[in-house]
């Protein structure tokens, strides 16, 4: 169940690149997933949770403006695929699948940023602007990631 867990977790990371950083860190200070102990230790410190939460709604809120970049530049596609292999590891790590974790995690990432392009591009034609549709991708990667830490 882990490796479907941070495969789609990699995909929320294609959606909203902070957002599974956030959902990480919450279930590893909350205890769902065991950090301790591991390089990863920092994803449950009481302060983490709350810089990629205060990062993730940041990121919602610039999502939405017209200057912000495509998620397919270098820099955007970048923070994605490191997000995506983060928040792998950290669900997967206290089961001993430190390694899958990354790699479902950064290919989850590469699926969801080119599919949710692409799924975003059609619901935007079809309602003739991007802000409908700019705030369904912003509701199933928030719901899809906390969805997703209580199958840790």
């Amino acid at each position: 169940m882990i490796f479907v867990v941070t495969l789609l977790m990699g995909v929320v990371a294609g959606l909203r690149a902070m957002t599974p950083l956030a959902a990480a860190s919450w279930a590893a200070h909350l205890g769902w997933v065991s950090v301790a102990g591991t390089p990863l230790e920092f994803m449950g410190n009481s302060w983490t949770p709350w810089v990629f939460t205060v990062l993730a709604v940041a990121e919602l809120i610039t999502d939405q403006l017209p200057q912000t970049p495509s998620r397919k530049v270098p820099v955007q596609f970048g923070a994605r695929l490191v997000s995506g292999a983060l928040a792998g590891a950290t669900l997967a790590i206290g089961v001993g699948a430190l390694i899958p974790g990354i790699v479902l995690g950064v290919v989850g990432a590469v699926v969801g940023t080119f599919g949710g392009a692409a799924a975003r591009g059609k619901l935007a034609a079809r309602f003739g602007k991007d802000l409908p549709a700019a705030l369904i991708e912003d509701a199933v990667a928030v719901l899809g990631a906390l969805a997703l830490i209580h199958f840790v």
